[in-house]
């Protein structure tokens, strides 16, 4: 989030002014997937040469992490009860059974000023019994609290940030139960990241609270290649928006970072923005496919306690989820693209099982039949394939060899689970 409240600024801030801005073109690097009879990548085959060798060992982020976050719908609107009624749609909906277990609290939740004693503190009139108590609800429901703060003098929306505090602040977040820690990046004084960041992770380690350490840089200084060993999950982009352009702009720029992702640390191309209301259903069956293939974190965006029945479909499919949580963890990518503008295109990824996961994705404004060759998913010509559709829930074939086509809407995708012959599928 880098979104700044101006009035808000001018009231509190007379000396500091930072401005970001990110730009930059990603470019398609061929990368045939993993398949072979070993269960762990092969670097000659699929580009991992970063895999497994950066990653925080705090115990967590085995796979991608999944839950909610306050920001993409309710922005500043939020309050105690929002959370906790989240907390209870997130269990009567099934949600949270699938794995969406944290409930993370975004930027506004603190008061403008720190207290007497140099602590933050929570807004009074919007979480009135304080963060203790709404993390012991969450709890309570078997699911984990979230909180967000920021590596600068101030966070986005201008409350106090956590630079230079981190120790006092890593100590409250703690004692208040906190489970999961959202860093942002503004107002951060010109001090490069590298710096800024690192202390926060000791600091929450110093606790000895178990707390998952999510850093939001937004990419600028490409922290795939640093925040392996400082968090659990980065920020590869700028903030996503709820509209097609952005959603397919952000997937190309976090596919770059594809082989520093794995088991303790991953790529994040930001919040889910499922259900919001910019994307037509396609397209957010798309945005959520394309998310779970490249081990993205899946953290819904939208209102889950007013969700439409097409959201809940989409954000529910267990099978694809499956894909975004299987345990091999590594990052499926573009693997080919061809057409005008490129806009057919072929993203895969390994599975535990020696099996892929494959999404034909149509960027074009016209429906077109899109075609995956054995060749660009790193199979011999020969191998037979069993494909079962995601989406459909069905196997589609059973022996297919060389190639494989499919008819594919504008916008949208198809997702399937490719199984060599010789691998025993499931027969679910």
């Amino acid at each position: 989030m880098a979104k700044i409240n101006v009035i808000m600024l001018i009231a509190i801030l007379s000396v500091y002014v930072i401005s970001v801005s990110v730009s930059g073109r990603d470019r398609v690097v061929p990368i045939h997937p993993y398949l072979s009879g070993e269960e762990k990548p092969i670097s000659n085959i699929y580009d991992t040469t970063n895999y497994g060798i950066f990653q925080l060992e705090n115990g967590l982020a085995a796979t991608p992490q999944m839950g909610w976050n306050s920001w993409n719908f309710f922005a500043c609107d939020i309050n105690e009860k929002v959370i906790k009624e989240t907390a209870d749609a997130l269990i009567s909906t099934g949600l949270a059974k699938l794995g969406y277990k944290y409930v993370n609290i975004d930027d506004c939740w603190s008061d403008l000023l720190r207290d007497s004693k140099g602590q933050l503190a929570p807004d009074s009139k919007t979480f009135p019994s304080g963060i203790k108590a709404l993390a012991d609800y969450v709890h309570s429901k078997g699911l984990k609290l979230g909180i967000y703060s920021d590596a600068g003098a101030f966070t986005c929306q201008v409350r106090p940030g956590s630079l230079f505090h981190e120790p006092d602040d890593a100590k409250l977040f703690a004692s208040w139960g906190v489970d999961y820690l959202k860093y942002d990046n503004c107002f951060n004084l010109g001090i490069e990241p590298q710096k800024r960041y690192p202390p926060m992770r000791d600091a929450l380690n110093a606790t000895g609270r178990t707390i998952f350490y999510s850093l939001c840089e937004w990419g600028v200084d490409d922290p795939a290649l640093w925040a392996g060993k400082v968090g659990n999950s980065w920020r590869t982009t700028d903030d996503i928006k709820d509209t097609w352009a952005s959603m397919t702009t952000i997937a190309d720029l976090n596919d770059k970072w594809a082989s520093y992702a794995g088991p303790g640390g991953w790529n994040d191309p930001d919040m889910l923005e499922v259900g919001n209301g910019g994307m037509t259903y396609q397209e957010y069956r798309s945005h959520f496919s394309i998310w779970a293939l490249v081990k993205a974190p899946l953290l819904i965006g939208c209102d889950v306690r007013n969700m439409t029945a097409e959201t809940f479909e989409i954000i529910s499919n267990e099978e694809v989820i499956s894909v975004n949580q299987d345990p091999l963890g590594v990052q499926g990518r573009k693997v080919h693209e061809y057409g005008l503008n490129g806009c057919s295109q072929i993203w895969a990824g390994p599975l535990s099982g020696q099996r892929l996961a494959v999404v034909l994705w149509n960027r074009c404004s016209e429906t077109t039949i899109i075609t995956a060759k054995w060749a660009s998913l790193g199979l011999e010509s020969s191998t037979s394939v069993s494909i079962k559709d995601l989406w459909k829930h069905e196997y589609v074939s059973l022996n297919t060899v060389a190639s494989f086509s499919a008819r594919v809407d504008a916008h949208a995708c198809e997702m399937y689970i490719f199984t060599p012959s010789t691998v025993t599928r499931s027969a679910s």
